[in-house]
């Protein structure tokens, strides 16, 4: 039992589904109600795709576990109505500081602009995200939350998935269109179907420790390589909701995860860290082990793998979550289009092709920090203790020092859906990026206005902030495209009443939209629904937007 936080207990519901001889069909089934797998079922009702998600459970995770939530997936999160509650509940941070031993080594900002709706991070314990979700999933139409339920067989045929579902008043079974398997690490489904994930487990263990106190320290993130209360090892400090401290302490390879877990145990150790005359009540502890690992491929035919049952990252670094919000945020949009018949079954392959690069990325990233904060060998302690002394005056060797890479949206730069450049831009922005954020209108952001699941189209008007006839003619023409209908923002525009439907004015309030699009006169985005860039020009051509809309698609 938490001090902070008791668990609500959902109640299990007999459904209809239970008393029909044949399986009921649904076009989408998830299977998991962590934070991932009721991400795609919120995204599924977002895209209009009805869905069901099953857990075997009936509560929230237990312990703050996955605390750490970057702007990335606050935004994806604000799409499906939970990111602005997080926000409020969390605490915002946007630097961090290292330390070797003693001292402060450098101070980095994660976020240095202005200009953005959502920090670089925020800390909120997993239960209180996976509360929200549960609350907005009951408010939402065509999505169903199964609690008591377990898949405890699955069948792949030609045009369906079929599977059995074991509940207190026995079992019954479902099929659906595309089945989505977000049960974990441990997947049961991945180990029913015979399916690896393989990868490296690191000798080392490191013990979680929640502690509620009240303390003057900042709202930053604090890692030490072998402190003084803590000698040989590695201590992250974190402030989380409700004065809950996270800290983590590298305990090694021959430590026992049982012992260690023991208040007789843990007490001491953060008493040599925080003091003996702080005060503070041990909320929760864990024992985890490193592991980086994947499947091969995450889409097996109908499945789809999704989160930690895809890949497994260390926590330094906060990119396990994270990137399970971005394959739930890459995956949906296509099957809707997929299930409407709008785009060929191709399409879906495109899901590996992107999301198993970013999976790669996050997983040299996290071998790399895991190396460097947990060194194998005298020679690897002593270049990285060597590295950390010069860090203290050299800036270049800052950028040696590994305490976590933090997240960062992954950018589909070899995907087959982006359409390559034509033309020079200064702008991160390059085909295959997610959109950056910019304040527009009168205190509106530019990521809200592409968060309609939908493709979406960026003009910056010409400098006398007018439409020519010709323009307005091949955004009307977009807008009511047959198959992929865009929705056409207009950067720069005199407010007028004559623009197409489907066509709006917007002001580029500070000029940091144009700015950090390199948004001249004549320049046109295409989004796709997940905000990630797909094509960008230099003057407005109906005929190359409708091409890469195809493109976009897997239709040509």
């Amino acid at each position: 039992m938490l001090q902070t936080h008791q668990n609500p207990v959902y109640a299990y519901s007999h459904s209809a589904d239970q008393d029909t001889p044949a399986p009921v069909h649904h076009p989408v089934i998830v299977v998991g109600a962590g934070p991932i797998g009721m991400a795609a079922g919120l995204d599924a009702a977002a895209q209009g795709i009805p869905a069901v998600i099953l857990d075997d459970n009936n509560t929230v995770s237990i312990g703050s576990r996955a605390v750490c939530y970057a702007k990335r997936a606050l935004e994806i999160l604000d799409r499906l109505g939970c990111g602005q509650r997080m926000v409020d509940k969390g605490i915002t941070w946007n630097l961090g500081k290292v330390f070797f031993r003693d001292d402060l080594v450098y101070t980095f900002n994660l976020l240095p602009e202005s200009d953005h709706h959502r920090p670089a991070f925020i800390n909120l314990q997993q239960y209180y995200l996976e509360e929200y979700m549960v609350e907005q999933i009951r408010q939402t139409k065509h999505l169903e939350l199964r609690w008591k339920s377990r898949v405890t067989a699955v069948a792949e045929k030609d045009d369906h998935v079929e599977i059995q579902v074991e509940t207190p008043d026995g079992a019954y079974r479902l099929t659906c269109d595309y089945l989505i398997v977000a049960d974990g690490a441990n997947s049961g489904i991945r180990r029913m179907l015979g399916l690896e994930s393989s990868g490296q487990v690191f000798q080392d263990r490191f013990l979680i420790a929640d502690v509620v106190m009240e303390t003057d320290y900042p709202p930053e993130r604090w890692f030490w390589f072998d402190p003084p209360f803590h000698q040989g090892g590695s201590t992250l400090l974190h402030r989380q909701a409700d004065n809950v401290w996270r800290i983590d302490f590298q305990l090694g390879w021959d430590a026992d995860p049982e012992e260690e877990k023991k208040p007789e145990n843990v007490i001491p150790r953060l008493k040599a860290m925080l003091g003996e005359e702080t005060e503070f009540e041990l909320e929760w502890t864990s024992v985890y082990t490193f592991q980086c690992r994947r499947m091969e491929r995450f889409r097996h035919g109908r499945l789809f793998f999704v989160g930690d049952a895809a890949h497994q990252v260390s926590p330094f670094g906060a990119r396990g979550a994270n990137s399970g919000f971005q394959d739930t945020d890459n995956l949906l949009w296509k099957l809707k289009l997929v299930l409407d018949g709008r785009a060929p079954q191709r399409l879906l392959d495109s899901y590996d092709a992107e999301r198993v690069p970013a999976a790669d990325e996050n997983l040299l990233n996290s071998t790399r920090s895991t190396d460097f904060i947990t060194p194998k060998s005298a020679v690897s302690r002593t270049f990285r203790d060597a590295t950390l002394l010069l860090a203290e005056e050299y800036p270049f060797a800052r950028t040696l020092v590994n305490s976590g890479r933090l997240s960062t949206p992954a950018v589909y730069r070899d995907s087959p859906l982006n359409t390559p450049d034509e033309e020079r831009f200064d702008s991160k922005m390059v085909p295959g990026a997610p959109s950056t954020d910019a304040p527009v209108n009168a205190g509106d952001w530019f990521l809200r206005l592409i968060a309609n699941s939908r493709f979406n189209g960026l003009y910056f008007a010409p400098t006398d902030g007018t439409l020519s006839d010709p323009e307005l003619t091949a955004l009307s023409s977009l807008t009511e495209h047959a198959d992929i209908p865009l929705n056409i923002l207009v950067a720069g525009l005199e407010p007028t009443d004559n623009l197409p439907a489907g066509v709006r004015a917007v002001s580029d309030t500070k000029g940091v939209l144009s700015k950090r699009f390199d948004g001249r006169p004549g320049t046109f985005y295409l989004f796709r629904p997940d905000q990630h860039v797909a094509a960008r020009w230099r003057s407005l051509d109906r005929q190359k937007i409708e091409a890469a809309l195809k493109r976009a698609t897997a239709c040509s």
